[in-house]
Parts: C-alpha cells; sequence; structure tokens
C-alpha cells in the first residue's frame, strides 16, 4: 500500500530508551499497565496547568466585576425578570426559565426582594440599593467553571498538557466570553451546561468497553441532564442536543452491524438505555423548570397580555381582568389590533377614485388604522336588522358571545362597516374595508365574531377576549398590518379584508366600553382565580416563545450578520458614558478568534484531503493519530458546525453574542489542531480498554497502538509565542471590556482593529 509523511514523523524508538509498544491484540494487560503509568506521569503537570488556568480565569472574570456599577446592555431584561420572580410577577421572555431563576436564587439567598426594574442602561444600581456585584458573580463564577471544564474536555479526550493549557487559557482570556459572562445575562449559564454536557458525554464514550456499569450509566445520565439544563436556559441548547444525538445514532448503527455479532436484545438494550437518559429524563427536567416557573408566578405582572385569557384568569390580582367587561349589544367601543397595537378608525375621507397603479377602488369612505383611539375610534355593536326588530329581547343588557353576527356603525360618521370585493389599496388580492349608510347593502355589513379561546371563554369581554371579525358575505377577516397608506390617507395604517382566514394576525381586541369604569365596576365583585392544567400552560407558553422569537425582526443599531462573526468583523456596544468618555464594547481577542477559525478551516481541509487520499489507498496519517483526529477533532468541528450554521436561516435580528458558544467550540477545534500540526503523537489509548462481561460479547477485536505524545522544544516556543499575542490583545482590548480606564480619541482610533468597529467617543 503506498504512504506519505504528512503525519508519520516519529522516528523508530530506541530500544535501549524505550520498550518497544507491545500489539493490543495479544498483550491487552501490558497496554492497559503502559496507559497506567502513563496517567500517573502526567497527573502532576495536568494538577499544576490546571490550577494556573483557573487561576487566570478567575482574575479576568472577577477582575472590577464592581465596575461599571450601572446597568449594561441586556442586564436591563434578565435583571428586571430575576426582580420579577422575587415579586412573583407574572412576565413573558422568549427564553426557558433555568437561567433567570438562577438570577432569582442568588437574589433570593442574599435577601434582595426585586424592586428595582433595570429600565435603562446607565441607570445606578447604588443609588437603587441593588445588590449586583453578587447577582453578577454567578455568571462570573459560571465563567470560570466554563474554562476549567474545557481544560477538562482537552484533558479526557487525550490531548497533552501544553494543549490543554494553551486552550483553556485562550478562552480564559477571551474578551468576548470575559466582557458577556461577567454581565447579569444568560450565556454564562448556557455556554457552563453545554460544556458539562460534551465532557459527560466524552467521560461516557471513554466507557464503552465498560458497558451498563455503574460508572457508564453515571456520565450516561450527566450527559443528559446537562443537555437538559443547556436546553432550560436558552433555545439554542438544541444545537448541542442535535450534535450529541447525532454521535448516539452513529453509535446505534454500528451496534446495529451484523459483524458486532449482538444479538437484537443486546443491541435495544443499548437503545433503550439512551432513549431513557437522554430523551425522557432531559424532556422530564425541562417540564420541571417551567413547573417552577408558573408555580412561581402566581400574581398579575408584564406578562399577561402575552397570554390567553384562560391563563391570565389563572393569576392572582389581574389587571387585565380588573379592566374587562362584557360587550353588550348598543355598546360604544374601540377596537385594537393585537398585533399591530393600531385602532380601527375612520373619517370622513374617500379612497381616491384610482390609485397610482391605476386601480380603481369604490371611492368610499377610508377605514384605516390609528397608533392613538379619538373620537373617531369609537365604533357601536348593533344586532342584525332583523333580529333588532325582536321588541321581546332587551338587547342592551344581551351580551355578545363566540360566533354572534353583528354590525359596526360608526359613531362619528354615523355610517356602517362593510367589505366588498374591490381591491385594497397596497394589497390587490385582498378587499377593500369602507363604511356605507344605514340601511344600505345589509348582507354585506354583517361580521361574525369568531372568538380565539371560546371553550375556555365564550363571551365576548373587553381586553380578555381575542376575537375575528369575519365577513358572512365574502369570507374575509378584518385585519391590519404595518404598512401605511398614502398622503391622501394621512400616513395611517391599512386596513383591509384579509382572505386568509388562519393567519394568526387576525386578532383584534375590544379595548373600551365608552361611559363604563371597568375598575370601579369589577372591584365590587369577587375575582376568582381559575385552574388550568400544567401541559396546557406549558404548552401555550411554548408556542408564544417560539412565534415571538421568530418576530423579533425590528433592526438594531449594532445587530450583524452570521458571516461576519468568525472575523469580528462588528462588535456591540453594551455601555458607555458621557462624562467620563468610557465604554464597554463587546468583541472577542482578535488572536484567538483568529486563530480558532483558521483551525476550523484547516481542519476541513486536512479532513478532505485525508478522505481523498484514503480513496486512493493512500494513508498519509498514522493510524491513532488520525483515529484522534476524526473522531474526536471531528466531534469538535460538529459542534462548532451545528451552533453556528443555524444562524444563516433564522429571520430575527442578530448579535455577535449569539456566536459565543459556537466561539467556544471553535476553540476546541483549535486545541485539537494544535496537537496535530506541532506535538509529535497522541497520548492513546486514553479509553479503559479492559471489557465487562456486556461489552465481551461484541465479536469484533479492539486494535488500537499504544502511543505517547511528544512535544518538543519547538512547540513550547510556539505555544509560548501565542499565547503572548493572545496576554498581548487581551491586555490590549481591556479597557472596552471592563469599562475602565477611558479612552481619549486617538487612544479610541487605535483601539478601532477594524474599521466597522463602531466605538464611542471616536471624535
Amino acid at each position: 500500500m503506498a504512504s506519505s509523511t504528512l503525519r508519520q514523523r516519529r522516528q523508530q524508538p530506541d530500544i535501549k530508551e524505550q520498550v518497544p509498544a507491545p500489539s493490543p491484540r495479544t498483550d491487552m494487560k501490558k497496554v492497559t499497565q503502559l496507559q497506567k503509568q502513563r496517567t500517573q506521569e502526567l497527573k502532576k503537570g495536568h494538577r499544576l496547568s490546571f490550577v494556573l488556568v483557573a487561576l487566570l480565569s478567575t482574575f479576568t472574570s472577577f477582575y472590577k466585576l464592581w465596575y461599571p456599577a450601572e446597568v449594561v446592555f441586556d442586564e436591563v431584561h434578565f435583571g428586571k425578570f430575576a426582580g420579577y420572580y422575587l415579586r412573583r410577577s407574572y412576565f413573558f421572555d422568549v427564553h426557558p426559565p433555568l437561567g433567570k431563576l438562577m438570577y432569582a436564587a442568588v437574589g433570593y439567598l442574599i435577601g434582595y426582594d426585586g424592586h428595582f426594574e433595570f429600565d435603562d442602561i446607565g441607570d445606578s444600581y447604588i443609588e437603587n440599593n441593588v445588590p449586583f456585584v453578587s447577582l453578577r458573580a454567578l455568571p462570573a463564577t459560571l465563567n470560570v467553571l466554563s474554562v476549567c471544564l474545557v481544560y477538562a474536555i482537552m484533558k479526557q479526550s487525550g490531548y497533552a498538557t501544553s494543549v490543554c493549557f494553551i486552550t483553556g487559557a485562550f478562552l480564559a482570556l477571551d474578551n468576548a466570553l470575559v466582557a458577556q459572562n461577567r454581565l447579569i445575562m444568560l450565556d454564562a449559564s448556557l455556554i457552563f451546561f453545554m460544556l458539562t454536557a460534551v465532557y459527560s458525554y466524552i467521560r461516557f464514550r471513554k466507557l464503552r468497553y465498560q458497558e451498563f456499569s455503574t460508572a457508564w450509566w453515571t456520565w450516561l445520565f450527566a450527559t443528559g441532564v446537562g443537555l437538559a439544563l443547556t436546553l432550560s436556559v436558552k433555545m439554542v441548547g438544541l444545537f448541542v442536543v442535535a450534535a450529541i444525538g447525532i454521535c448516539v445514532l452513529v453509535e446505534l448503527w454500528d451496534l446495529l452491524d451484523v459483524r458486532r455479532g449482538l444479538q437484537i436484545a443486546h443491541f435495544w438494550r443499548h437503545f433503550y438505555a439512551r432513549a431513557v437518559a437522554l430523551i425522557f429524563v432531559p424532556a422530564c427536567i425541562y417540564l420541571f423548570w417551567f413547573y417552577v416557573h408558573f408555580a412561581i408566578l402566581v400574581e398579575s405582572g408584564p406578562g399577561d397580555s402575552f397570554m390567553s385569557s384562560h391563563f391570565q384568569e389563572t393569576l392572582r390580582n389581574s389587571a387585565t381582568k380588573l379592566k374587562s367587561l362584557d360587550v353588550h349589544f348598543y355598546d360604544n367601543i374601540t377596537i385594537m389590533h393585537r398585533g399591530t397595537e393600531a385602532f380601527l378608525h375612520s373619517h370622513a375621507l374617500e379612497y381616491p377614485l384610482r390609485y397610482d397603479d391605476g386601480r380603481i377602488s369604490s371611492k368610499g369612505q377610508q377605514v384605516v388604522a390609528v397608533e392613538t383611539a379619538d373620537e373617531n375610534s369609537w365604533w357601536q355593536v348593533l344586532p342584525t336588522e332583523d333580529a333588532a326588530q325582536d321588541t321581546s329581547i332587551d338587547w342592551t343588557d344581551r351580551a355578545l358571545h363566540h360566533n354572534d353576527i353583528i354590525r359596526l356603525r360608526h359613531i362619528a360618521t354615523d355610517s356602517i362597516l362593510l367589505t366588498h370585493d374591490v381591491a385594497s389599496p397596497l394589497l390587490s388580492t385582498n378587499e377593500e374595508v369602507t363604511t356605507v349608510a344605514p340601511g344600505v347593502r345589509h348582507n354585506e355589513t354583517l361580521f361574525k365574531v369568531s372568538l380565539e379561546d371560546p371553550n375556555n371563554i365564550n363571551t365576548w369581554q373587553t381586553h380578555m377576549t381575542p376575537f375575528r371579525l369575519l365577513h358572512q358575505d365574502t369570507q374575509v377577516a378584518i385585519w391590519t398590518h404595518d404598512k401605511k397608506l398614502p398622503e391622501w390617507a394621512n400616513h395611517l395604517q391599512d386596513v383591509n379584508g384579509n382572505k386568509n382566514l388562519n393567519d394568526k394576525t387576525n386578532y383584534w381586541i375590544a379595548n373600551e366600553i365608552q361611559g363604563k369604569n371597568a375598575t370601579e365596576i369589577n372591584m365590587n365583585k369577587k375575582q376568582q382565580v381559575k385552574s388550568m392544567l400544567f401541559l396546557r400552560k406549558f404548552l401555550e407558553l411554548q408556542m408564544r416563545m417560539f412565534s415571538h422569537n421568530a418576530g423579533l425582526t425590528k433592526p438594531h443599531p449594532y445587530q450583524s450578520q452570521p458571516h461576519s462573526w468568525p472575523l469580528l468583523l462588528r462588535g456591540i456596544s453594551y455601555w458607555s458614558k458621557d462624562t467620563t468618555r468610557e465604554q464597554i464594547y463587546m468583541t472577542g481577542n482578535v488572536v484567538g478568534w483568529g486563530l480558532a477559525i483558521l483551525s476550523v478551516l484547516v481542519y476541513a481541509s486536512v479532513w478532505l484531503a485525508d478522505t481523498v487520499a484514503r480513496h486512493r489507498g493512500i494513508e498519509p496519517i498514522d493510524g491513532p493519530v488520525r483515529q484522534r483526529f476524526v473522531n474526536n477533532g471531528g466531534f469538535f468541528f460538529l459542534l462548532w458546525a451545528l451552533h453556528y450554521v443555524p444562524f444563516y436561516i433564522m429571520g430575527r435580528v442578530l448579535f455577535l453574542h449569539h456566536y459565543l458558544p459556537a466561539a467556544v467550540c471553535s476553540h476546541l477545534v483549535l486545541g485539537a489542531m494544535l496537537q496535530f500540526v506541532f506535538v509529535d503523537g497522541i497520548d492513546s489509548p486514553v479509553s479503559q480498554l479492559q471489557r465487562n462481561n456486556d461489552a465481551a460479547l461484541h465479536r469484533h477485536t479492539t486494535i488500537l497502538d499504544y502511543m505517547n505524545a511528544i512535544p518538543s522544544n519547538a512547540t513550547y516556543i510556539v505555544f509560548a509565542t501565542l499565547l503572548a499575542l493572545q496576554i498581548a490583545m487581551f491586555v490590549f482590548l481591556a479597557p472596552m471590556t471592563y469599562g475602565s480606564p477611558a479612552m481619549d480619541v486617538q487612544q479610541v482610533l487605535q483601539h478601532k482593529i477594524l474599521p466597522d468597529w463602531d466605538l464611542q467617543f471616536a471624535k
């Protein structure tokens, strides 16, 4: 077979200097003995390196943790949410609850009552008596633990001590991670739990020859718990679930191979073990945190309006319910669109006969939507003409219910709402909405009131029951969107008839009834708190979270696109203070991030070249080295890809901090490539090779060559040089990471390494 010397650099050992490595085919005990001996030799060096990395990360994470003593960037959200937990006030957020519950737990333990609202960036913590240092200590601690986990992951994967050290040190000296993970935000807990899952899975894989042992079960369940906790902080935890899930599927496929010689019953034992530990247990843990979330948040709060009326009725002292009244016939009401919060409105202006594109209108009275309700936003709810003639019914005392047929009279112009088969001004596929005089075209003025959740509340109520107005004649729904009409409509919001009846944005809310004080009326009534099944509450909140997260498309001055993240083309201004000219600008260490993305590209190139070479019968990389490169390095590469590539298909607004989990994974790839390029050989094997009785059932023979990693003097020189560059860049960017000291204009311009870094005080 042809060969190459791409990674076959190891010289044959001098027989007098080294004991020749035995073949594990014939001497497994000797390999195991040498493996244990090598582990003992490395223990002292690993211990010292680990302590140094932990101390370095502790210093960079906790340095000036008390500064600035003001609200920074997204602390306005997550600090506020912790306060809501402590006050037990219901709130809504697009992320699962665990990360916020952790801050609330810290606040509870130190006696914080959650009084501060975290309204604006720059609000003073000291003036408002907020224990912000204790709250920030949580993410800082998790950042230190994350760096320690990275070191442990590299160590358990069999990398040289020097590689473990430089990988951990690079992350301890990363400006982006330090800036992000010392503030009251969720990324520190997200990354920590992600790395916990990765570490646990590697420990589990190393025990594959000790299957169904106590340790095997322990690390399998630890992996599932890590996955669940990651997902319970942010939904992007699905990325690490996907990565480990792919690896598990590959494992199972390999176990199913007939050449393994396993009975199908033995395979199913493996399958069920992983299904329970990696699916069932994580699902239960994920549900548990939402159960805690609902158990704590029992009071009405700012999140009421995001939830259904049934959900709102499960909260105590519901402000929404206090403002709610049944809608009766002949009530005068204002009608607000739920999506855009604009009010249905009409006025004594007509549509132009001909639009700019040549289409013809009905030249009827305009119906639009306005941001603030006024005298032209009142509508009277009328029964049909036939029903109104029934004098045996007191219509003013008749509350409206689901599927009732009504007409809406615009009070200011004494005209009736109508839609018809004429194209709307902006959307030719939708119908024009207008009004007509009373008694004219009666059938075209009839609308059905379709409530969103009639199984829970069958009565039309203000604030509580979203509804659709479904036109009886043409089967469209009254709808509005955030597009403005031209000058002839005073640039007000377009209203039209939507032919897509199932569009979730068709819903409106009756906002107010003229002449009735809902609060005064309801204060005399006993407010009854209703119950709702946990799973119904859970599923409703999941749907709201997904839909609201997808709707976060409003432009932000510091948003960026995924292609710019690995190269740090644009950062985020987190905080600035005009009086002192200080600022926090979140960006990564240019040296580390540059080497990390270069390592990702080099890894992909080498893997592709090796695959092509082996296809042609050439084996350019030593067997054990290739196994480590493909299996372990490939796992790190998969983690990076799955934490990065999906952002390209997301429609929501994105920021550099969304790349942080992928950045950590890219540093794992960096460590793997530093070993591959600069260290001769690997420490192999690292797994426990002795099989227990269950593993002995496998027919295949494990073939592993014994090998030691041998870093050269040149290796240490290269690593020391890279580490010096990382330290220098970290120190250079430190004023933007820690918010001090202040920089003058010239210094700011010097720190603007890339042209799109929009730093404050640059002029």
